[in-house]
């Protein structure tokens, strides 16, 4: 009977750099790339051994460059990943060449440990055990244990010692479930902060369930306890049901099969972006919003520091071209991707999130009211974003000629201010219902600047678009100033208009 841990799962903001530290430094095979199978727009990673094998596995969901959580009582705060005794020494001079900080050997339940940190900070051990020794180089062969922070440490004990744990030996504020190849460590965080999730944390542990009618089975026995809500999901590699121990740590239950291999030829693992079922509709789009990264080895963009959060998305043939998103509100980097990709599907597509926020929501500056906006705001960030428009040029090596501007909304908006304040800057631009933000917009020399707007008919904002016309008008600009049977949303036409246009670009 299947017991133990099936997988643990944490949150990164780093999708490269963490492919780099657990494919790259810890060895492990990336075996199923997806999109979350709750919201697709995030990428979801998981690592293992080569067959993807339950208890081998560690996955990842992607919040890239997402708002990090804190570790507290109610998460999984460690992992531990087993690795022969005799490399201590190997995995301690390896850690040391990669210029990793790191902790040992020390000792924990007679075993030896290694303690570092992944690149989002996650705590991961290697601990050694007897396990048989494959050689030098060799990945860790699994998870050897977590460890769970709880305020309420007896309780957590008693309840997860129901799915194929049994107690262990304790030691310290630490007592220890075991299987009959891993273990759950309880440590005692009562008076300690609660976790807050977020990038850097771990957001479950998942324990193996040989079918599912054993899932099932937990689940009757939960509702006669009146333990509370369960949820159940098919997550296509195997069926899982969520709940919360009594310490508030998200614990799945999750079956052995079908397993990784069920989409991909053994080898093949992790070589192929997946769309969940579900979201097979929208796989096109997905696939262009999803972030991209290289395995070690491959060669890669080098993502260089500058004022904006930023993403690119490369494709198969690019043809040197770049098309630079600027979102509407409460948008992000990823945001237009699908819409430039059918306009100009051979563009490497660069997209920005707005750093001005406004009840929570990313804006490109802020606003007093429905149309009256931050004057000293605009122009801060249009300074910024000459200043990252300068160094992506740069940085990146693009050829600033053929950088199409793609802005929407607020983005839109953002783009003809920093047309008025750093004129020559942006030289083509496609603004989706635009209108002019600056109180008073400066006579400039917009010569050689080709821009395409498109105000919507039954746009409310649709009335302020003319201003901003006149204004590009007389400055010089070739403009091409569309009507689209719409609202304030983007529409099919937008596309349509935007794909003719581009053709004389």
């Amino acid at each position: 009977m299947s017991s133990g841990i099936h997988h643990v799962t944490a949150l990164t903001r780093n999708v490269q750099a963490n492919v780099d530290f657990w494919m790259g430094f810890l060895g492990l095979e990336l075996v199923k790339q997806t999109g979350g199978f709750e919201d697709a727009e995030q990428l979801h990673l998981f690592y293992g051994d080569a067959h993807g094998a339950p208890g081998t596995l560690v996955s990842f969901l992607v919040w890239q460059d997402g708002a990090p959580g804190r570790t507290g009582h109610g998460q999984v705060a460690e992992i531990a990943l087993e690795i022969p005794r005799a490399r201590i020494g190997d995995w301690l001079t390896r850690a040391m060449q990669r210029q990793l900080r790191i902790e040992g050997p020390s000792r924990e339940f007679g075993e030896p440990v290694l303690r570092l940190k992944d690149p989002d900070g996650i705590i991961v051990k290697l601990v050694g055990t007897d396990m048989p020794d494959r050689g030098w180089p060799a990945a860790p062969r699994g998870v050897r244990a977590v460890t769970i922070w709880s305020e309420l440490p007896e309780q957590t004990a008693a309840f997860l010692s129901a799915f194929g744990f049994r107690e262990g030996p304790a030691e310290g504020g630490v007592r220890r479930l075991v299987s009959d190849r891993d273990a759950l460590d309880i440590r005692d965080a009562s008076g300690f902060v609660p976790g807050i999730p977020g990038t850097g944390t771990i957001d479950h542990v998942a324990l193996r369930m040989p079918d599912l009618a054993a899932i099932e089975a937990h689940r009757a026995r939960l509702a006669l306890r009146n333990h509370g809500e369960t949820v159940a999901h098919d997550r296509k590699y195997f069926q899982s049901l969520y709940l919360r121990e009594p310490g508030q740590t998200l614990i799945e239950l999750a079956t052995d099969g079908p397993g990784m291999a069920i989409d991909e030829a053994p080898g093949q693992l992790g070589r192929t972006l997946m769309i969940p079922p579900h979201f097979a509709a929208r796989a096109d789009e997905l696939r262009v919003m999803l972030p991209q990264f290289a395995r070690p080895g491959e060669e890669r963009r080098p993502m260089r520091d500058l004022p904006f959060t930023h993403r690119f998305h490369q494709p198969d043939d690019p043809d040197g071209s770049v098309m630079l998103l600027l979102h509407g509100t409460g948008g992000n980097e990823s945001d237009l991707m699908p819409q430039a990709h059918r306009i100009a599907p051979r563009a490497t597509l660069l997209g920005l999130r707005g750093r001005s926020t406004e009840e929570g929501v990313a804006r490109f500056f802020r606003r007093s009211s429905m149309t009256s906006f931050d004057q000293d705001d605009i122009r801060a960030e249009a300074a910024a974003f000459e200043a990252f428009l300068q160094g992506a040029v740069a940085g990146y090596g693009l050829d600033a000629g053929r950088i199409t501007v793609l802005g929407y909304s607020n983005g839109a908006n953002f783009a003809g201010a920093v047309m008025a304040l750093s004129p020559g800057l942006l030289r083509r631009a496609i603004l989706v219902r635009p209108m002019a933000v600056l109180d008073d917009l400066p006579q400039v020399d917009l010569s050689g600047t080709r821009v395409l707007t498109l105000a919507g008919t039954r746009d409310p904002y649709g009335a302020y678009a003319p201003a901003l016309e006149d204004w590009l008008r007389a400055g010089g600009a070739e403009l091409d100033a569309r009507r689209i049977e719409a609202g304030h949303e983007l529409s099919p036409a937008d596309l349509a208009a935007a794909q003719d246009w581009m053709k004389g670009a």
